[in-house]
């Protein structure tokens, strides 16, 4: 049995990736303060003693506000952290996966969906700290595989962490009686998470390098929160329930969006992010 050892342990995804391979690998799930990933030589010792054959490194702080706010810790955390990581791999011959993120081309002016090949230009620290730790990341180990995710979206579920995401957060906003302000002149991909976790394993067998990974998505953010009250049975009620926001991002449209043809082109297969939403809906049976 392979051995799988995951920073960011209480996260989003780590938390669902446990349940779906806790059987499948032996799994050692470490999140602060069980490894303070800015701790080296406590890194070191932890691999030293699991002995992974593979580290999926996702511990981060992720909250753009937060990183802004706090560049320096931002930067112990997303870039040396990262480092501190990659070099315990490099010691003990384990493959790593970092995640990245979508981000990193925050401050791009042409349009996306972008490839690998362009040119990122993040304008938050965290987009900055992400495409930073990818280059320092190649200079300390071979063995790597960097993942950019799109936005991951899902419901709460009995044991895993939560993050702020469009389809839970569309939800929950709707169940405490407030409007939805949503703008029109936004574009991102949009991924259901357990399309990225049943897939996973497929990572382990492709050339290492970066990759795009997640859904293709040509709705607008308003689009998608209109789409989500739809799905739920609460068409009747878009103009009562759901805000245009025409103003945010009105001089020049954000899109984040990625090319995930790379990734597909070894067999990963992913929804539209329309069909992904509804098949989670379904899958949770959420219907108001």
């Amino acid at each position: 049995m392979k051995k799988i050892l995951l920073t960011g342990g209480n996260g989003f995804f780590c938390t669902r990736f446990v349940e779906r391979y806790k059987n499948t690998y032996e799994i050692l799930s470490t999140d602060v303060p069980v490894l303070d990933i800015t701790d080296e030589v406590k890194v070191t010792e932890t691999l030293k003693s699991f002995n992974p054959d593979y580290v999926i490194h996702a511990a981060a702080i992720a909250s753009t506000e937060f990183c802004d706010k706090n560049p320096k810790l931002a930067y112990k955390i997303n870039v040396t952290g990262a480092i501190n990581v990659a070099k315990a791999c490099r010691e003990v011959k384990a493959k790593m996966i970092f995640i990245s993120t979508e981000q990193v081309f925050n401050g791009n002016v042409e349009s996306g969906p972008y490839t690998e090949a362009s040119t990122a230009c993040p304008d938050t620290m965290y987009g900055k700290n992400k495409l930073e730790a990818e280059g320092l990341l190649k200079e300390v180990i071979d063995e790597l595989w960097v993942l950019r995710f799109t936005w991951l979206f899902g419901i709460p579920e009995r044991n895993c962490g939560m993050s702020p995401n469009i389809l839970w957060d569309t939800l929950a906003t709707i169940m405490q009686g407030k409007q939805i302000k949503a703008t029109p002149n936004e574009f991102r991909g949009l991924t259901y998470v357990h399309e990225v976790i049943d897939q996973f394993p497929k990572i382990f067998e492709i050339p290492y390098g970066t990759y795009h990974i997640g859904s293709h998505n040509s709705l607008s953010r308003y689009d998608v929160c209109s789409l989500i009250l739809k799905e739920i049975g609460l068409e009747h009620r878009i103009e009562e329930l759901l805000e245009m926001d025409s103003e945010k991002y009105k001089d020049h449209a954000r899109d984040v969006r990625l090319c995930t043809d790379k990734i597909k082109s070894y067999g990963f297969e992913f929804s539209e992010s329309s069909d992904g939403i509804k098949k989670c809906l379904k899958e949770f049976k959420f219907k108001l």
